[in-house]
């Protein structure tokens, strides 16, 4: 079922949709008749409310998304605040969903991104489980026209970057205006953690909720961004958000 029936949910000024199931958030993206709603996604969590909330040129960044999803546990509680039943729907999840689906129905994906020998490992990989690679270029490109011609080329249907945020996100506004027949997605460190380069968060922690502690744990540098996340928890329980 699609979800766009449903209203969105300001959280921190920011317009999130919400989800009962990965399915359905796939199934926003892909129909089941194989056909793809063009657009761009971008994960929502605290750091990005918080962030966006001191920063307009990234507020209108992430409005400028035709898709926010709720990434992180804060924000879908405080959506569930609201009265809006939802499930998060974390982003390296729904990208891997998007893959096998891509597989599924045969869609061309095109990937960005990350360090050549990852970029090259997620390609096969992709290929070894029957994802339709077209184009898979790393992020050491040497001119953004290299990305324009393979799109306008292959014509994916899908097209992640993994790049970090806000970067990621600056090159989809500019990649859509070159060609818009894609969905697009910002995937962070995806890449690393799906050909095994990378680590995420043990299970038991993700089971939890605490994937930013163990986060902090291995990188203490982290401890600034982590700071939002108390500035987030002070709003969300004063109904500021």
């Amino acid at each position: 079922m699609h979800s766009t029936s449903v209203k969105q949910v300001s959280v921190g000024g920011l317009q999130v949709t919400p989800f009962a199931s990965m399915t359905e958030a796939v199934q926003s993206i892909i129909q089941p008749d194989g056909s793809v709603t063009s657009g761009f996604g971008i994960a929502i969590n605290p750091e990005k409310v918080m962030l966006a909330r001191a920063d307009d040129d990234l507020r209108d960044l992430i409005n400028a998304a035709t898709l926010r999803f709720a990434d992180g546990t804060g924000v879908v509680r405080t959506m569930r605040k609201k009265g809006v039943e939802n499930t998060r729907i974390p982003g390296c999840e729904l990208w891997e969903a998007l893959m096998r689906e891509a597989a599924k129905q045969q869609l061309p994906v095109m990937i960005i991104g990350a360090k050549p020998e990852v970029n090259n490992a997620c390609a096969e990989k992709l290929k070894a489980m029957g994802t339709p690679v077209a184009a898979a270029i790393d992020g050491y490109f040497e001119d953004e026209s290299q990305l324009h011609d393979a799109l306008l080329q292959h014509r994916p249907k899908l097209v992640s970057v993994a790049m970090g945020s806000p970067k990621q996100e600056k090159l989809i506004q500019r990649l859509r205006k070159v060609y818009p027949d894609a969905f697009y997605l910002g995937v962070g460190g995806t890449y690393d953690v799906f050909t095994g380069y990378g680590k995420r968060a043990p299970k038991l922690f993700c089971d939890l909720h605490l994937e930013w502690f163990y986060r902090l744990c291995a990188q203490p540098s982290r401890i600034g961004r982590q700071l939002a996340l108390l500035s987030y928890l002070r709003l969300h329980l004063t109904h500021k958000l």
